[in-house]
């Protein structure tokens, strides 16, 4: 017996490439489509739409190829409110709850669609039917009787669309480039943040202690000086071997000019730890003239905010490594809210605890000498992100340089 329903695709739906995943995403889970409706836009800016019928020979073959259609944006012709179910208990949810997505997600209550706020993928959905509200929350903040999303029934996803202006994230998005950063490519994502900033949006940086240990330091502080970097995610390492360098002039025991290792070099992270603690935090040692520069001194003088969240690897830690990680993951998300464009430089763990925080609209430009680490961060699903296969001290002067000069010819 063949099982079928009726669903509906609009937007760009053609250009981005969405009705061709939905086509094959069906074959390929062994269904078959048979197209109903499909209304072409005329013109660049005009959306689509599309109304098939999709079979499957058997209901659960069909619930499944239905559910991965749904992360696409397709919906039912005829869509029903959503299913609600309290909570049973804290942190104790019903069987079969909605997992999110990072795109823009909405759900449908007594008639009415409302926008999921605070979106992230695999959250749940709690709706408040009191004030008619609907957020994304995380498993560890369920608490017994919040009404949670049942099944997929009454909610629909945005999947993103290209971008519909020309920018660095048009041609090269989703793609990893495998060449050393030219200065064409630099000067276009440099161009990106300009426009970025005149627009009014937030950049977040996630860095890892290569960009100390291959001498990129110095590029990364003077951004933040000149106002490029709203807010800066890193670990115990970054911090710990910046100040390190601004101390000794070493970072992993190796003095930074030379290359060259140091006698006593393997103890002076612990050292550079030891004087932060003595001093009682990263500000206070700013403050008492400690640490004289770097990255950490200019985020405490630009006021730019700084999350350093711990590991099962640090030493010390830094007194304002965050150990506990849920409390790290809730300090991230509070910087979150109106960033634009985030660059992930040279690390990954954190990069991907980052990037599960962002939602789908969020440009991102990911940097690592391991084009695997790259492949790993792109799968979030993002369409506004490229990859650039490089290490981080080629990667930040190249751009800290071409920031220099086109925020000249701007001023002029």
């Amino acid at each position: 017996m063949v099982e079928a329903q009726e669903i509906e695709l609009r937007g760009h739906i053609i250009d981005s490439g969405n009705m061709a995943q939905l086509m094959d995403r069906v074959m390929d889970m062994g269904g078959n489509f048979e197209t109903l409706v499909f209304e072409i836009g005329k013109k660049k800016t005009d959306p689509s739409y599309a109304h098939l019928r999709i079979t499957a020979s058997s209901k659960e073959k069909l619930h499944s190829i239905l559910s991965d259609l749904h992360r696409l944006g397709a919906r039912p012709v005829e869509v029903k409110d959503v299913f609600l179910v309290p909570a049973e208990a804290d942190k104790v949810v019903p069987k079969g709850f909605y997992t999110t997505s990072h795109h823009p997600t909405q759900v449908k209550f007594e008639g009415e669609w409302i926008s999921v706020g605070a979106i992230e993928m695999d959250f749940l959905i709690v709706v408040d039917t009191k004030k008619r509200s609907a957020t994304a929350m995380p498993l560890g903040k369920i608490r017994k009787g919040d009404l949670v999303v049942v099944g997929e029934q009454g909610v629909s996803v945005s999947y993103p669309e290209r971008p519909r202006e020309q920018s660095t994230f048009e041609f090269m998005h989703g793609t990893v480039s495998s060449e050393r950063p030219s200065q064409t490519l630099i000067a276009k994502i440099a161009k990106e943040i300009l426009e970025v900033r005149k627009n009014g949006g937030k950049i977040a940086v996630v860095g890892g202690p290569a960009i100390i240990h291959t001498g990129a330091a110095k590029a990364l502080a003077s951004m933040i000086h000149n106002g490029y970097v709203d807010v800066l995610f890193a670990g115990n390492a970054l911090a710990t071997h910046d100040i390190e360098y601004n101390l000794y002039g070493t970072s992993l025991g190796m003095d930074i000019s030379t290359g060259n290792p140091v006698t006593g070099g393997h103890k002076h992270h612990l050292y550079a730890i030891s004087e932060i603690m003595r001093a009682g935090s990263i500000r206070n040692a700013v403050d008492q003239g400690v640490i004289k520069g770097g990255i950490m001194y200019e985020c405490v003088k630009k006021d730019v905010p700084f999350v350093l969240a711990g590991s099962i690897r640090d030493d010390g830690p830094l007194p304002d490594v965050i150990s506990d990680t849920m409390e790290a993951q809730d300090t991230m998300r509070k910087h979150i809210p109106g960033c634009s464009m985030v660059l992930m430089i040279a690390t990954l763990l954190h990069s991907i605890a980052v990037g599960n925080c962002l939602p789908s609209s969020v440009k991102t430009v990911c940097v690592d000498i391991n084009p695997a680490h790259l492949t790993k961060l792109m799968d979030r699903g993002t369409t506004q992100a490229i990859g650039i296969v490089s290490d981080a001290g080629t990667f930040l002067p190249l751009l800290a340089h071409q920031l220099e000069i086109q925020s000249g010819h701007q001023k002029k």
